[in-house]
């Protein structure tokens, strides 16, 4: 089963190592992260979105901050982020996403469409789409935006849960309803409205709910949450409620599943020991809300703890064969590995599909 991710966060990993190490692994494997080239091509890991995240100050990746592995919490949110911080770490991570395209001979390659993903996949290769979560590095005037669209940038979350000037995102909490305070700031509405005509797809995982509903109204777009849970199985903030569930379906958008232990369980724990079937149980939920053409991976590879029964990329077919042995269809199967993704991206940015042009 060849899958597309919603969500990795491998580029920061490798831009917090300062030895350079994390590069090589990734293209040579041998590392403990949950993805390099190596387990990819074990799990079927055929492409993703691969995030651009402007470290928090309390960095690291692979796991989560200590008081979310008991529950409850209220991480506190860190401050806003300057503008050159956030351009100078984002360019760095892009950067890095080009040198192992570059170095990893053809085995890894950066797509700017649908017809690229598809072609990528169908040859064997790992297709790296650009997406960045915190626009940190994007001034409110929007000059950046379009540099960065030039770069190969298909995919941007306004805010990561810090706020910035572009709106407010939801606080690390639990219990927690995700109407935690105001939304999108003038700058946001701006962005949406940009993104929109750019053909950029808006994840709405890190948002809060006011900001969510902003954009349920302003965008043209199908709505998507590229790794987010469902709330009424998981009470944390970062979770979707029914209702906001709904209106990603009515939009035709998506919401990709997140392995992120602490938005799966319903104690909140950040915990490996975590069965497939907590994973399963939320799939259902969203199988119910959005149908079988909106549920999709988000899998936060290397950016949360995920239950150690996948353990890395390389897992992905455990995940899987639970799920047939739960009664999934093939067909089901392959529109949430990899298809529904192809059919949301296809339509933010209006593209058409060969057999369409056929």
């Amino acid at each position: 089963m060849q899958v597309f991710d919603g969500h990795n966060d491998i580029l920061l990993r490798i831009h917090l190592d300062e030895t350079g190490e994390a590069f090589r692994q990734f293209l040579e494997g041998g590392s403990d992260a949950h993805i390099d080239l190596e387990k990819a091509r074990a799990g079927g890991l055929a492409g993703g979105l691969f995030a651009v995240f402007p470290p928090s100050p309390w960095g690291g990746s692979g796991g989560a901050p200590d008081p979310m592995r008991r529950a409850p919490y209220d991480l506190a949110l860190p401050a806003p982020l300057a503008h050159p911080f956030g351009l100078d770490s984002t360019v760095s991570m892009i950067s890095i996403l080009l040198r192992l395209e570059r170095a990893s001979g053809g085995r890894l390659a950066v797509c700017r469409t649908v017809a690229e993903i598809e072609a990528v996949m169908a040859r064997g290769s790992l297709a790296a789409m650009l997406h960045i979560e915190g626009a940190e590095a994007i001034d409110p005037d929007l000059r950046m935006l379009d540099v960065l669209h030039a770069a190969g940038l298909r995919s941007i979350g306004m805010v990561w849960s810090r706020h910035n000037h572009f709106g407010h995102g939801v606080p690390m909490r639990f219990p927690s309803s995700p109407d935690t305070g105001p939304g999108l700031t003038e700058a946001g509405r701006r962005l949406v409205k940009r993104c929109n005509e750019l053909g950029i797809l808006l994840d709405l995982s890190h948002l809060n709910e006011a900001g969510f509903w902003e954009v349920a109204k302003l965008s043209d777009a199908p709505l998507v949450a590229t790794h987010s849970n469902v709330h009424r199985l998981c009470t944390v903030s970062r979770n979707l409620t029914d209702r906001q569930l709904d209106a990603v379906a009515r939009s035709r958008g998506l919401v990709g599943l997140n392995f992120a232990t602490a938005f799966l369980r319903e104690d909140g724990h950040m915990d490996a020991d975590t069965p497939l079937d907590t994973m399963r149980r939320h799939l259902d939920a969203m199988l119910e809300h959005l149908g079988e053409g909106g549920v999709a991976l988000g899998s936060d590879f290397d950016g949360a703890t995920i239950p150690k029964a996948i353990g890395s990329s390389a897992g992905l077919p455990r995940l899987f064969e639970h799920l047939s042995q739960a009664g999934y269809g093939d067909a089901l199967l392959e529109r949430i590995a990899w298809r529904n993704w192809m059919d949301v991206l296809r339509r933010t940015f209006h593209e058409t599909s060969t057999a369409d042009a056929q």
